[in-house]
């Protein structure tokens, strides 16, 4: 048996990650001012930022043509593959899953899981990783995502946005309502939501400094009720120095933990904006059995 693993570009990995792994990513597009650009291939991260402050519309994302993803297969079965896992961002920010679930079945020569990687951001580029790593192991569809379920569910997170705006004209925020009248004055924090993997806002805090604080708060909370150890992920959009002094700090508090760093590229900055920042965390699967 022979299985490829497939992602999107919001797993925001490298291309070194993507060749050492042999991982396949699908470019989820963006509209700007009427334009589509494809994520990271000719629009930038840091490209996309400047245009964010100066377009004369709200951004919006769209998902990847039907037909260019049966290609995308039906290619893999000619390399050989037997198998694709296709491991994509969120369903519930976005139909992308739905509607490869909804062709899968169609797809000849190769059989295609689609799965719900429940998250998005390099969160989801771990558990591509992870997927890869056991598929050159030999372990089957089943044992994989078996796997993926079981780490999908250690991964915790916390976003800190400037304002709700991009997140709430792209309804994205599903609990907007009770955040919207203040949404001027705080810096809410964010997570995805365990049970309807939706996200929401469940705190008001007035300044930033004060919710990055309350973060690292939760963090050791969640760092003591742990039965495995944690490995840390900040994530930064538009906004590396912050990010890393706040990994750095991050650090000094748990000199023993990994604290990687990512970002928020075009696809993800379309609804969180300009200067959000998060701290992840799940299980360290760099000790895990695979």
């Amino acid at each position: 048996m022979k299985i490829a693993i497939v992602t999107d570009s919001t797993a925001y990995l490298t291309k070194e990650e993507q060749q050492k792994y042999h991982i396949k990513v699908v470019v989820i597009p963006v509209i700007i001012d009427g334009k589509e650009y494809q994520e990271g291939v000719d629009l930038t991260t840091e490209a996309f930022y400047q245009k964010l402050k100066t377009s004369n519309s709200f951004p919006s994302t769209s998902q990847p043509p039907v037909g260019e993803m049966i290609e995308l297969y039906e290619s893999l079965a000619h390399e050989g593959y037997d198998t694709v896992i296709s491991i994509h961002l969120a369903s519930t920010i976005s139909g992308f899953y739905s509607s490869l679930e909804q062709i899968a079945p169609s797809i000849e020569n190769i059989k295609v899981i689609p799965y719900d990687s429940k998250i998005t951001v390099k969160l989801m580029g771990y558990l591509a990783i992870q997927a890869s790593k056991m598929a050159k192991l030999g372990r089957t569809p089943e044992q994989i995502i078996k796997y993926l379920d079981n780490l999908r569910s250690t991964i915790d997170e916390l976003f800190v946005v400037d304002d709700l705006q991009n997140l709430v004209r792209g309804g994205r925020l599903s609990n907007a309502s009770a955040f919207i009248g203040g949404i001027l004055k705080i810096k809410p924090l964010l997570t995805f939501d365990d049970n309807s993997n939706e996200i929401v806002a469940f705190e008001k805090i007035r300044s930033r400094k004060k919710a990055l604080k309350r973060v690292e708060e939760l963090f050791a909370k969640a760092q003591q009720r742990a039965t495995y150890p944690l490995r840390a992920l900040v994530i930064n959009g538009n906004d590396p120095k912050a990010g890393n002094e706040w990994a750095n700090k991050i650090h000094e508090l748990y000199p023993e933990m990994i604290i990687e760093q990512s970002y928020f590229g075009p696809t993800i900055g379309t609804h969180l904006g300009d200067k959000a920042l998060a701290l992840a965390w799940l299980r360290d699967f760099d000790q895990d059995q695979l």
